[in-house]
């Protein structure tokens, strides 16, 4: 029955993003303004915040079913994150772009852009890693 339910919702979804998409994208060549990307872009936001809503809460009902044990473990997993979140904010310099001649950007702007270059960087890089690793551990298996 979940199963069904779910397929039903993604497809609706997946129609809706697609409509979105398309209108920002038809839209935005005709206009002269930026109100399509807008829509597109507070689309994109609405996705990723019911993803993220979705998982936590699928993890914690479902963790705390089977295991409640499995909670706390769950609890140092967020622990770690906004940590690693941390130290990239701490590590940003949040200064101005060189070259930049346009409308002065806040200091607070400028950090939060600096922090998430930051997090991309640590994410690729932990992506390289883990697949140089996991082909070392792969060959040796064998």
């Amino acid at each position: 029955m979940y199963a069904k339910v779910i397929k039903w919702i993604s497809w609706v979804l997946l129609i809706l993003g697609a409509a979105i998409g398309v209108y920002g994208f038809i839209v935005g060549f005709t206009a002269n303004n930026d109100a399509p990307v807008d829509y597109v872009l507070y689309w994109a936001y609405a996705m990723v915040a019911v993803a993220i809503i979705a998982v936590l809460l699928g993890v914690v009902v479902i963790n705390t079913i089977n295991d409640p044990k499995n909670l706390l473990k769950l609890g140092i997993g967020i622990v770690a994150i906004l940590a690693i979140v941390g130290v990239a904010y701490m590590l940003a310099p949040g200064t101005p772009a060189v070259g930049y001649l346009g409308e002065p950007v806040s200091d607070a702007t400028l950090k939060l852009t600096d922090t998430i270059l930051n997090l991309t960087y640590l994410c690729c890089g932990g992506a390289i890693l883990s697949i140089v690793i996991g082909g070392i551990i792969t060959a040796t298996r064998k």
